[in-house]
């Protein structure tokens, strides 16, 4: 068993005890010091969090435990306040939890893009497709084989919108199938089945890297494949145990000039460009 799968059975029995996770089991003065970030997988697949993290809690102080899930799920745990604050990259949902009332400042923090992956034979001829919408119909036309990540995060929510803009239901389809898996698992899955997937551009160069996925790019560089990441701290006023102050500190570090930089470098060294483009203090309708 993979990395990636150890740490979705680990999240997954977590969030099974009781309904919920439950991360305020803490003594009081660590947990002053302790942030729970709720983040999507990519996040953490890619690596980026690798060297996130560290970097803040060598300068703040705080510790950070991480839960890598969808953002969906990320988003749930804030509106149960299991968070202190969500890395996450789901905007028509983030929207949402803000109008709840669940979150309180929502940054703009950076944003890369997603693609259209699959095997070299590509049997449902995708290759040369004008738009992603048009893949997802040939795949459909094919009973080509697609996984989708099916966990209500932010990839996923971004596939059921192309979906939906080919006005197509995959849903029953032999020829659909979901993981409930996070990027880096689904990924894995295709590959190893010869499918289809939508994956952040990050979390496969990180895989495609290190092992070899036997996927290839096939459909990339759309407006509608825009990939955009925010920063939200959980509301304090919803959940007076929420770490508001670590949360805050967190959030202003991934904003800040420090915390840019690092998100700028991050994946040169390996691949010649960065994983993801710092965003911060930049208009969301500018990207």
């Amino acid at each position: 068993m993979n990395r990636f799968a150890n740490r979705a059975l680990r999240i997954t029995a977590a969030l099974a005890l009781g309904g919920c996770f439950a991360p305020r089991a803490l003594a009081a003065d660590d947990a002053s010091k302790t942030i729970i970030l709720a983040t999507t997988t990519s996040t953490q697949d890619s690596g980026l969090l690798d060297v996130l993290v560290p970097a803040f809690e060598k300068e703040s102080g705080y510790m950070v435990k991480t839960i890598s899930v969808g953002s969906g799920q990320a988003m749930a745990m804030g509106r149960r306040g299991e968070a202190d604050v969500l890395l996450v990259h789901s905007p028509a949902d983030e929207q949402k939890f803000m109008e709840e009332g669940f979150g309180v400042g929502r940054r703009l923090v950076m944003h890369n893009d997603f693609i259209v992956v699959g095997p070299s034979a590509d049997p449902a001829k995708i290759k040369g497709a004008k738009s992603s919408k048009e893949a997802f119909t040939r795949i459909a036309k094919s009973g080509a084989l697609f996984l989708s990540r099916g966990d209500n995060s932010g990839t996923n929510a971004k596939e059921k919108g192309i979906w939906k803009a080919a006005a197509i239901n995959p849903e029953g389809q032999k020829w659909y199938q979901q993981t409930g898996l996070g990027m880096g698992d689904t990924l894995n899955v295709a590959s190893e089945k010869g499918g289809y997937t939508l994956s952040d551009r990050g979390t496969y160069l990180a895989l495609e890297k290190g092992r070899q996925l036997a996927l290839h790019i096939l459909v990339e560089k759309e407006p509608q494949l825009l990939n955009v990441y925010h920063v939200i701290d959980v509301n304090p006023a919803k959940w007076p145990k929420v770490n508001a102050k670590g949360g805050k500190a967190f959030a202003d570090f991934v904003v800040s000039a420090k915390g840019q930089e690092i998100i700028a470098r991050f994946g040169v060294d390996k691949f010649g460009a960065p994983l993801f483009v710092p965003d911060a203090g930049k208009k969301e309708d500018m990207l």
